[in-house]
């Protein structure tokens, strides 16, 4: 993918970061490494290739460690919830703050 300069700088002002010159030039050859290896990694041929849930099962079988699904925990929503300004049906009630 090419990255110009002007496009490190819509980036940087999309993410409202005050980037210097330096900083620029800095980020764009950092972001055209990133890029790089991204295009490396698609051109990989990986059909065929199974996932692993961990990096572990490459070397050795490694079992799922998971528990039972089941609550461990007591409900403490009201507890919590006390000290809220404002809650209705459970839920927390804040101001808008999107327009």
């Amino acid at each position: 993918m090419a990255l110009s300069p002007e496009d490190v700088s819509r980036i940087a002002e999309l993410a409202r970061l005050d980037l210097s010159a330096d900083e620029q030039r800095a980020m764009h050859a950092q972001l055209v490494g990133f890029f790089r290896i991204v295009e490396q990694m698609c051109a990989v041929e990986t059909r065929g290739v199974e996932p692993l849930y961990t990096p572990l099962a490459a070397a050795h079988a490694a079992a799922l460690r998971l528990r039972d699904d089941v609550v461990s925990e007591p409900d403490q929503r009201e507890a919590c919830q006390r000290s809220a300004p404002r809650v209705e049906d459970g839920l927390y009630l804040v101001p808008k703050v999107i327009e």
